[in-house]
């Protein structure tokens, strides 16, 4: 799978799969410091539940709001020759990639250029390193970087401002008035 199919692969995972954003939150964020034990005191009245997978909506909204996200994909493209489809890409791609570095400070994983040769660690974490092509029972001393793999350096997706009636408009219709 390339760069970008895993990258999309990925980012619909943790949109559309509660597991699956659990368990990257848990890769990506720090344990949580541990905390005296708080004294009794009267319950409060809880909050209605927020719709699951509401982050990822935030997200999503986030991203149609700020690069227009949807409107690339959700678009029927047939139409349109291939010189429309790329300016149109490129402003979607700036703009995605200014959302996703001030929300996740994306930084390549490994610094090394692709294609080069790698001497790997007696022990590869799974997580980090995914070896590809003629992997045998052993692990190989060394092979060629296909790619360089992503990290999240932090995660500030924004925080729901609406109630929960509003939940899952990603985006108002826009009407204009001529």
């Amino acid at each position: 799978m390339g760069r970008i199919g895993l990258a999309f692969k990925l980012f619909f995972g943790v949109l559309f799969n509660s597991n699956t954003a659990l368990q990257m939150q848990t890769a990506l964020l720090p344990a949580p410091a541990a905390k005296e034990p708080e004294k009794k005191t009267a319950a409060k009245p809880q909050p209605p539940a927020a719709p699951a997978g509401l982050d990822a909506l935030v997200l999503l909204a986030t991203l149609q709001r700020e690069a227009r996200f949807l409107d690339l994909f959700q678009e029927d493209l047939e139409s349109f020759d291939d010189a429309q489809i790329g300016a149109a890409v490129r402003d979607v791609q700036r703009d995605t990639k200014k959302v996703l570095a001030r929300l996740f400070a994306i930084e390549a994983l490994r610094t090394e250029e692709e294609g080069a040769n790698i001497e790997l660690p007696e022990s590869i974490k799974p997580h980090e390193i995914r070896l590809t092509g003629n992997v045998g029972n052993d692990t190989p001393a060394s092979g060629k970087l296909a790619h360089h793999g992503w990290k999240a350096t932090k995660c500030e997706i924004p925080k729901f401002q609406g109630n929960l009636e509003t939940a899952k408009v990603i985006a108002p219709a826009e009407i204009e008035i001529v």
